[in-house]
């Protein structure tokens, strides 16, 4: 994307060595850093699918510190397919960080990296899943009634129109409902999620995900014993550009302590200051269920690329083409460009600003961890 400073040098970074170009790469340089580390290393692989590049898809676990820590720092990364980028970047510059490394284990802290929770979007630039499950909306019991979003059958038609772009008509449907129910209840009723269509937009699919049963084995396997879990899960797509906006995905309960660890600019999503929406069964809420004993920090920690309506028209061309198939070539790849680009901003600065905000927030956490 365009940056703010554009028309200034951009220059290649020591810190660009830790990032991309596909998903691909991103796994050979995570398996890579984390066995030159000595990490405990285990692959899920997705076994019904391919990558965009016939690769094996798989979320890999790279575990470093004394197995069954008391106090556990999850860092996760693909929880949205093309945000993996970012994450991936993050996970791998931790694992070339010989500081930071070091105080973890000085603290006795365990640190559990989990690579691509979402492989087959970070692969085919889907922010959805292989059955277009947005995971931050799957993390539900299923056992209960779904979550009702009622307002979605009536924007979906122009939300995701017959044809794309939009036509006038429908542009023009939909100035006219946010015109009648304001901007933050259209928003509301596309972004907090639904169960009802398969084929539509943020879309918490009927039943667990492979990814939810694979991440709710992972929590088993590595946080049965803690008593204390640090969790960072790596977003990126809304907010100012370059910002890291960490938002509280956890319970209500938990927010003062999300606070004191890493300062009262943490906003949550229930109490209308994030700029996420309050979505229901976020991936980071299975820990809640699959480690009762441990007292829980859990983080969505969401770096800005484009301005939010750009990312959601983008969203929606996306969501749009995988029910048209049919789609002519260029029209297809401009699509799956656009959306890359939208959660990944290939440039130094931006990398720079999200690593430096993504080291901070590790730090923070192995001193909220080390002294609860």
């Amino acid at each position: 994307m365009p940056s703010p400073l554009q028309g200034l040098p951009v220059h290649s970074s020591p810190a660009a060595r830790y990032f991309s170009g596909t998903y691909a790469e991103a796994r050979r340089k995570f398996l890579d850093a984390a066995a030159a580390r000595g990490a405990a290393l285990e692959s899920f692989v997705l076994e019904t699918h391919r990558g965009a590049l016939g690769e094996t898809l798989a979320t890999d676990t790279a575990y470093l510190g004394t197995p069954g820590a008391a106090r556990l720092l999850i860092v996760s990364s693909g929880t949205h397919g093309p945000e993996g980028f970012c994450g991936s970047g993050c996970q791998i510059a931790t694992l070339h960080d010989d500081d930071l490394l070091s105080r973890l284990e000085q603290a006795g802290i365990g640190l559990l990296l989990v690579h691509a929770v979402n492989p087959h979007g970070f692969s085919h630039l889907h922010r959805t899943n292989e059955d277009n499950i947005d995971l931050n909306r799957n993390h539900i019991d299923f056992d209960a009634p779904l979550p009702v979003n009622a307002a979605y059958a009536e924007v979906e038609p122009f939300v995701l129109p017959a044809t794309w772009p939009p036509s006038a008509d429908d542009e023009a449907a939909m100035a006219a409902y946010i015109d009648k129910h304001g901007m933050r209840a259209w928003r509301a009723a596309v972004t907090t999620g639904q169960y009802v269509a398969p084929d539509g937009v943020f879309y918490g699919g009927k039943a667990p995900s492979w990814s939810n049963r694979t991440m709710r084995g992972i929590l088993r396997k590595f946080g049965a014993a803690a008593t204390h879990i640090g969790w960072i899960d790596i977003h990126t797509g809304l907010g100012p550009y370059g910002h890291g906006e960490k938002i509280y995905p956890g319970r209500p309960d938990g927010l003062a302590q999300a606070r004191a660890w890493w300062g009262a600019d943490v906003f949550a999503p229930f109490d209308g200051q994030s700029a996420s929406a309050d979505v229901s069964g976020p991936v980071v809420s299975a820990v809640y269920d699959e480690c009762p004993q441990a007292s829980v920090a859990p983080m969505g920690l969401e770096f800005g690329t484009l301005p939010d309506l750009e990312v959601l028209n983008r969203l929606r061309a996306d969501t749009w083409l995988r029910s048209h198939a049919q789609a002519p070539a260029e029209q297809q790849r401009a699509i799956r460009q656009q959306l890359r680009d939208a959660f990944y901003c290939d440039n130094d600065e931006w990398k720079g600003m999200v690593l430096g905000q993504a080291r901070t927030a590790l730090l923070q956490t192995v001193q909220g961890l080390k002294t609860a």
